[in-house]
């Protein structure tokens, strides 16, 4: 019975490895079978020699692979989190303050079809070229999902709680922090996970603001030096280290799930 539990229990964790392994397999045999030539998609064992070999070896682009992931992660962390803080204030403020809405919002929607990498050519004038000018256009892939989800979650809160909150005659702030914030958490984290996702698909466009290092760096050397082994990669490390965010972020969101519970 207890076996029967712990497989029930891990099932989706079972089914995802099985997953992964088959994709593997399948991308082996398309390449050993020679449906694709390997100068344009090298095979696992390759990528696993490059893997092996760029842990020490700053060639082709003139830094360890374990130098790039530290930079990469470095500006990512520094424009997502100001993403994340920024773009929620801003929304839950939008959302609860009329007056707010009214003055921010139509320069919000004004901004915000405009794509991240068109800011490129602005942050360069603005910061230079640098790690100011790389977090700048990561922190714009991420504020706008933010903005948008914090404010939606805050003006779906339930107006009958709104009402009975004020009947007891608790003040705007405290209704803010005791029934809108606790009921916009999961439109919030649903926010921060789409901002995570476009801060990592805008990383290879900010490296390319002159950058000396990081994974989109190595991605674009590997490009100029005809290494698909090093493209692959340095794409695959920017995927699993996004799914080994996100699975933090999820566990976070329990945990405040558990606190909105509670509120």
């Amino acid at each position: 019975m207890k076996k029967e539990n712990a497989l029930y229990k891990y099932r989706f964790l079972i089914a995802s490895v099985l997953t992964v392994l088959l994709f593997i397999a399948l991308w082996a045999f398309v390449v050993e079978s020679g449906l694709v030539s390997t100068k344009y998609l090298p095979a696992p064992r390759q990528i696993l020699s490059t893997f092996v070999q760029k842990l020490t070896d700053p060639k082709p682009e003139g830094s360890t692979l374990i130098t790039n992931i530290l930079s990469s992660i470095k500006v990512a962390t520094v424009g997502f989190l100001i993403a994340v803080v920024l773009g929620i204030t801003l929304g839950l403020f939008m959302g609860w303050y009329t007056p707010v809405e009214k003055f921010v919002k139509p320069v919000f929607e004004i901004i915000r079809p405009i794509p991240p990498v068109a800011w490129i050519p602005i942050t360069i004038m603005l910061f230079g070229i640098g790690f100011k000018a790389k977090a700048f256009i990561i922190f714009f892939g991420g504020f706008i999902p933010c903005v948008i989800n914090a404010y939606t979650g805050i003006q779906l809160t339930n107006r009958t709680l709104i009402n009975v909150a004020k009947t007891y005659g608790a003040s705007s702030w405290k209704i803010f922090w005791s029934v809108g914030l606790p009921s916009s958490v999961q439109m919030i984290f649903a926010g921060i996970r789409i901002a995570l996702g476009v801060s990592w698909m805008t990383l290879v466009a900010a490296e390319m603001l002159a950058a000396d290092s990081g994974l989109g760096y190595m991605i674009l050397m590997g490009r100029q030096f005809a290494r698909p082994d090093v493209i692959v990669l340095g794409m695959l490390i920017i995927g699993g280290i996004g799914a080994l965010l996100s699975f933090i972020l999820t566990r976070l969101e329990h945990k405040f799930e558990h606190w909105r519970e509670k509120r």
